[in-house]
């Protein structure tokens, strides 16, 4: 049996592909009638694009993607992966899925077999391991907790950003990025790694390649190098010298950098796999997000009320907030994860207009934030019992051309049973009103 697995985690994530071939599967991944995928439906020639493809995957870009591996050991790794994703603690990564459910719907686009979609954002694939096929696509996500226990790399993994999470687990940032740098220790000379060329931290394991790279970032990589940027209002592909126009920026449905930055990774992702350019685009052009990260839940009075629940750490409110321009009524709490919450506070105290603070962590944000000092942006700190009294609360200060932010920025646990629980609290609570 033949898998090909897509892992992926947005911002301070870890994407990978991999192909497990049983040996009595010879029939190449939904063989095209030419050898490169990548090409059809690009506004150059195939003639023009193949060799292009094959510099940078090297003389057979199938075959490489599809190492093989026996059926008892592509089991067991299946296995270990399946018994990370279902403890407890993984779902304390589950604000990553806008990344893995964009690569989904690229590949259920340009995917000509069943595409299958799970791991960390809720569903166990291991349950459906006696039903896939050997021309069927798995799309996967994996948190650190899990990539600390792998001893193997797939054959595509992309560390998206790093920055501090699951301290309360990992105990210190050195301990983290070693956990998310093992989906690159154990990749070979053929395999691709796809790392952010604008985050430092993941920048800097470079050193751990193996094989081939692809970039991204906002800029254009160096004259030769892969990967996909941002010019002229578009996104762009580098191939080696050659660059190709991929779609344009406005295509984009998702608020914020950060989601640009996911676009980008999940577009060189989408190039190593050799998914076809209109899979690309179409995925792009369609996809709205997913539930709980920036949700508009509703306007009512001029107010926007946004359920941003899955942001379960503090660089994740951050994101948020970057990503609205509108005065902000934000709504922060839940459960510490021994994460540093001084650079949130200092960014609350310049860009927001009243904070609502909620949950165990309260006075953690408090001091953090600190008292209200003379000439600050921000003009009020309230502090709460639970989330109901928060929105309450919000309800009251917010005025017309306002957003009340649900970013907490520590998750669910000392009140719900997790972020989709909390989001869910949120949204029927302002659907009453």
């Amino acid at each position: 049996m033949r898998y090909v697995l897509l892992a992926a985690l947005v911002l301070c994530g870890v994407a990978i592909c991999a192909a497990c071939t049983d040996a009595r599967a010879a029939k190449p991944l939904g063989a095209p009638k030419h050898s490169c995928t990548i090409c059809r439906g690009y506004q150059q020639s195939v003639k023009r694009w193949c060799p292009l493809v094959r510099e940078l995957f090297g003389r057979n870009v199938r075959q490489r993607l599809h190492r093989s591996f026996s059926a008892a050991e592509t089991r067991h790794a299946l296995y270990i992966i399946w018994r990370a994703c279902t403890t407890p603690d993984t779902m304390h990564v589950a604000d990553l899925v806008v990344y893995t459910t964009l690569v989904g719907r690229m590949a259920e686009v340009g995917h000509p077999a069943k595409v299958w979609v799970g791991g960390n954002i809720g569903l166990p694939l291991i349950t459906f391991v006696d039903q896939m096929q050997p021309e069927d696509l798995v799309v996967m996500e994996l948190s650190s907790f899990q990539l600390e226990l792998m001893k193997n790399s797939p054959q595509v993994a992309a560390v998206l950003n790093i920055t501090p999470n699951h301290l309360d687990r990992h105990h210190s940032m050195d301990a983290y990025i070693d956990a998310k740098s093992h989906i690159l220790w154990f990749q070979k000379a053929d395999d691709i790694a796809i790392l952010n060329r604008d985050d430092e931290i993941s920048w800097d394991l470079v050193r751990e390649i193996k094989g081939d790279l692809i970039s991204f970032g906002l800029n254009k990589p160096d004259s030769r190098a892969n990967g996909t940027f941002v010019d002229q209002d578009s996104v762009w592909l580098q191939i080696g010298r050659e660059k190709l126009k991929m779609f344009p920026v406005e295509w984009i449905q998702l608020r914020g950098k950060h989601n640009l930055y996911n676009v980008l990774a999940a577009s060189a992702i989408a190039a190593a796999t050799t998914l076809a350019l209109p899979a690309i685009q179409s995925a792009i052009e369609e996809f709205r997000g997913i539930p709980h990260r920036l949700e508009t839940v509703r306007e009512l009075n001029g107010v926007t009320w946004i359920n941003d629940s899955i942001a379960t750490a503090p660089e994740r409110t951050i994101a948020a907030l970057e990503s609205i321009s509108e005065p902000i009524v934000l709504l922060l709490g839940g459960r510490d994860k021994d994460l540093p919450w001084d650079k949130l506070a200092n960014i609350v105290r310049n860009k927001v207009e009243r904070v609502i603070i909620f949950g165990e962590a309260a006075a953690i944000i408090n001091e953090a934030i600190g008292p209200r000092k003379p000439g600050q942006y921000l003009k009020s700190v309230v502090t709460t019992k639970d989330l109901a009294e928060a929105l309450k609360t919000a309800q009251i200060q917010a005025q017309a051309g306002e957003v009340v932010l649900l970013s907490p920025g520590g998750t669910s646990y000392d009140a719900f049973k997790d972020f989709e629980e909390r989001g869910q609290f949120f949204r029927d609570w302002v659907n009453q009103l």
